[in-house]
């Protein structure tokens, strides 16, 4: 699919009525003592909080959860997903922006310049 494409009204829309950010990943445990890794609206404390000691509450995304195993991928970028998805939150507005702007200087027939 080209630039032409994309619907950034679309985009937009979906990053307005997504949960606020800033996301930030979240390194956990589960009630077994498994890693839980997931995407939060709270920062990672780095204590490995482990379940019932966190709220649920907060999590927007999970990218592992072993037990019972039933969020998992098979490549095992647990993380890199979840840094990803958390990253996304805080650019794919920008993005959108910036697509805008570059259009807009492209139909007024100038030249492009720096944000």
């Amino acid at each position: 699919m080209g630039d032409e494409g994309l619907d950034l009204d679309a985009i937009e829309e979906l990053c307005t009525v997504a949960t606020p950010g800033p996301w930030f990943v979240r390194s956990l445990d589960d009630e077994y003592a498994m890693s839980l890794v997931t995407v939060g609206t709270v920062e990672d404390t780095g204590q490995g909080e482990r379940w019932p000691d966190f709220d649920h509450g907060e999590m927007v995304a999970a990218t592992l959860v072993q037990q019972p195993r039933y969020v998992d991928c098979a490549d095992e970028r647990w993380d890199e997903n979840a840094a990803f998805i958390a990253m996304a939150r805080e650019v794919v507005p920008r993005l959108v922006a910036e697509v805008r702007r570059l259009r807009a200087l492209l139909d007024d027939g100038g030249g492009v310049s720096p944000p």
